[in-house]
C-alpha cells in the first residue's frame, strides 16, 4: 500500500490544523483511517491527523486499495474510489443501476477484488452483485432474510477465498456463509446470552445485531454483536471458544462493536461505536483480554465511528 501518498507531502494545506489537533493514543502504533462526522480521516501512528476528505455522509465501510486509492461510500447508494489527491476515479451509483431504479436501496458493504471486479451487497433489491469497472453485473445471487429492511438486512460481508461470501444479517441476528449461487451452507444465530434485548446504541443497549465477522485461517469465524457489545470466536461446529465481553478491559466500556481486524500478531483491532467519549473508539485488544492499544479523537471524529481501517506498525 502507498502509504507516503497519503502522507504530508499531500496535504501541506492541513497543516496549522494537523498541529493543533491529535487524537489520543495510547502509543504510537497504528495508522489509522476512520470516518465519522462527515468526512474521512487518516492519521499517522502517533495520532497526528495527515488527510482529510470531507463528503458529508455517514460510512460503514473503507477498503484500502493495493494503489493507494480508498473504495468507500459518497452516499447510502453510491460508492466512490477517492485518490490520495481527493480526486474520485471510480463511482457506481447503485439507486439508479442494473434495475435498482425506484427501490429504496442501501450499501454498507463491499470489496474490490483480485480481479479488478466490484462486489457489493445491495439491501433492499435483496442481493449480492459483482460488477465491472463500466457497471455491468457479472455475477449475482440473493440473500435470504425473514424481515426484509433496506437499513439492516445487511452491515458487513467478508469475500472468501472459497468465492463463498460471509455475510451479517443485522436484523435476522445472524452470520450467514453463502455459495455463489446463494446456498446457505453456514450460518450462526447470535446468542442473546439470556438477556432480553433494550433499546438504544450505547452501552445501555443490549441485542444480537450483528455488524461484522471473518473467517480465520483456522476455519473458526470472529464475530462483532454490534449491541451484543462483544466479540465473539466461534468453530465451524457452532461452539464459543472465545468471548470478548463488555466489561472485560479495564477502564473501557464496548457498546456497538463494528470494525473488526486481525493483525498478524493475533492481536484484534476492535471498533467501539457509540460508547460515549469517556471510551475509546479503536482498540486492539489480545488473546488474553488486554488492551494494548487505544484511538480516540472526538474533535474531528465523533460517537458514530463506525467504519475504520488500520496498518500495523
Amino acid at each position: 500500500m502507498a502509504l507516503t501518498r497519503f502522507g504530508i507531502a499531500v496535504v501541506m494545506g492541513l497543516a496549522l490544523t494537523c498541529a493543533v489537533i491529535a487524537a489520543e493514543v495510547s502509543s504510537p502504533r497504528h495508522e489509522v483511517i476512520a470516518a465519522d462526522k462527515g468526512k474521512i480521516v487518516r492519521y499517522d501512528a502517533a495520532g497526528k491527523p495527515v488527510w482529510i476528505y470531507e463528503h458529508g455522509s455517514p460510512v460503514h465501510h473503507i477498503q484500502q486499495l493495493p494503489n493507494g486509492n480508498l473504495l468507500t461510500q459518497k452516499n447510502w447508494t453510491t460508492l466512490v474510489e477517492i485518490s490520495p489527491e481527493k480526486q474520485i476515479v471510480w463511482s457506481y451509483d447503485a439507486g439508479k443501476s442494473n434495475g435498482n431504479a425506484g427501490k429504496k436501496i442501501e450499501i454498507h458493504t463491499f470489496a474490490r477484488l483480485p480481479n479488478g471486479n466490484t462486489a457489493i451487497v445491495e439491501n433492499g433489491a435483496g442481493r449480492v452483485i459483482e460488477i465491472d469497472p463500466a457497471g455491468t453485473i457479472q455475477s449475482q445471487f440473493p440473500y435470504q432474510v425473514s424481515k426484509p429492511d433496506a437499513h439492516r438486512d445487511v452491515r458487513q460481508a467478508q469475500w472468501l477465498s472459497s468465492g463463498n461470501v460471509l455475510i451479517c444479517h443485522e436484523g435476522d441476528g445472524k452470520v450467514v456463509e453463502y455459495s455463489p449461487q446463494g446456498e446457505i451452507v453456514w450460518s450462526y444465530d447470535i446468542p442473546l446470552f439470556d438477556q432480553k434485548p433494550r433499546g438504544g446504541h450505547g452501552v445501555e443497549a443490549w441485542g444480537n445485531q450483528v455488524f461484522n465477522a471473518l473467517r480465520l485461517a483456522n476455519g473458526n469465524t470472529l464475530i462483532a454483536t454490534g449491541n451484543g457489545h462483544s466479540v465473539l470466536e466461534v468453530t465451524p461446529e457452532k461452539e464459543i471458544v472465545w468471548h470478548l465481553k463488555q466489561n472485560d478491559l479495564p477502564g473501557i466500556t464496548l457498546a456497538w462493536v463494528t470494525s473488526l481486524e486481525q493483525l498478524p500478531n493475533g492481536n484484534l483491532i476492535v471498533g467501539n461505536c457509540h460508547a460515549g467519549p469517556e471510551n475509546p473508539q479503536l482498540i486492539e485488544v489480545s488473546r488474553d483480554k488486554k488492551a494494548v492499544w487505544t484511538f480516540k479523537d472526538f474533535d474531528l471524529l465523533g460517537n458514530s465511528t463506525a467504519a475504520s481501517a488500520t496498518v500495523a506498525k
